[in-house]
């Protein structure tokens, strides 16, 4: 019996220092804060927020443009990926690559929870990936 108990008290003193300890949120906060990174951190939120805001207030003022397979201009219509090549270029400064399959290769993955507005979506319409954006 003694021999269990003193098993079990050695593997709960393992365990026990096995782990490192964590800093807590307060103590991560304070340190962020001392160090002005909270106020950064929420700088540059606002600025991707303010340009997503700006993307889909300038994809708004093309309603009405014609669809046209292959068009990448207002005057003449777009298709899907001229659409956002060129609202991503007007808007963000961005030059993307003018397929939609090209797009997805240069874009970043991201989970469907995360999706916020300005991030391009990619479908499979033609029975092959990335058809559509």
């Amino acid at each position: 019996m003694r021999l269990l108990l003193f098993i079990s008290l050695l593997a709960l003193c393992v365990m026990v220092h096995a782990a490192p300890a964590e800093p807590s949120i307060d103590e991560m906060a304070r340190f962020l804060n001392d160090r002005g990174l909270m106020e950064k951190i929420g700088e540059v939120g606002n600025r991707v927020e303010s340009k997503a805001s700006e993307l889909v207030v300038s994809a708004l003022g093309f309603l009405g443009v014609p669809y046209k397979r292959g068009g990448n201009s207002a005057e003449t219509g777009f298709d899907c990926s001229g659409f956002v090549r060129a609202i991503y270029e007007q808007t963000a400064g961005l030059l993307l690559p003018r397929r939609a399959e090209q797009q997805a290769a240069a874009t970043q993955k991201i989970d469907k929870g995360e999706l916020k507005p300005g991030d391009l979506v990619f479908f499979n319409t033609m029975r092959r990936a990335f058809s559509h954006v």
